[in-house]
């Protein structure tokens, strides 16, 4: 089942690096499902080898794109640090006792987009932040902050599924 994971977890990364190029929404609006990548990864992993795989990723799309190279990491790694506890501060601590990987069907489609809209509310936080370097107002900041977390975040709770298909109705 992990080789299936692996498999969808690189199509998503190929579809972002295809969003990236060809679906351009203009200057307020960046889609992103990096978020939600490095959420659904098992919790088996520590932060370390979390924040190792955000990086990778994140350089992996920008290089691919035509974004500015380490931008999508500037954002992406918080979002990793913080991994851990956020996923305990949303779902409990038991999570991380039971070693269970975090998935719609056992925790909830309520608790799974509480997480995502957090974990891509501090991505954008930043990446815009970092994007604009003190070019653009505050109030353009904040706007495509608020429209790229929201357009984000129904994208990736429509693709957050494919992700945690590898359930096996086991309780460890």
């Amino acid at each position: 089942m992990r080789g299936r994971y692996w498999l969808i977890y690189l199509l998503l990364l190929v579809t972002q690096i295809l969003l990236g190029n060809f679906l351009n929404l203009g200057q307020l609006i960046t889609i992103c499902l990096l978020p939600v990548l490095i959420l659904s990864l098992p919790i088996s992993y520590s932060s370390p080898v979390v924040m190792g795989i955000a990086f990778v990723t994140a350089l992996a799309a920008d290089f691919l794109t035509h974004g500015i190279l380490g931008l999508s990491a500037v954002g992406l790694l918080p979002v990793a640090a913080g991994r851990r506890f956020l996923i305990s501060a949303v779902f409990g601590s038991e999570v991380y006792a039971r070693g269970e990987d975090i998935t719609v069907k056992k925790q909830g489609v309520a608790k799974m987009a509480l997480a995502v809209l957090i974990a891509t509310a501090v991505y954008f936080l930043i990446f815009v932040w970092v994007d604009a370097a003190g070019t653009r107002s505050f109030g353009f900041v904040m706007l495509r902050w608020f429209l790229s977390t929201t357009t984000s975040v129904v994208a990736e709770l429509l693709v957050m599924g494919l992700l945690n298909g590898r359930e096996d109705g086991r309780w460890k």
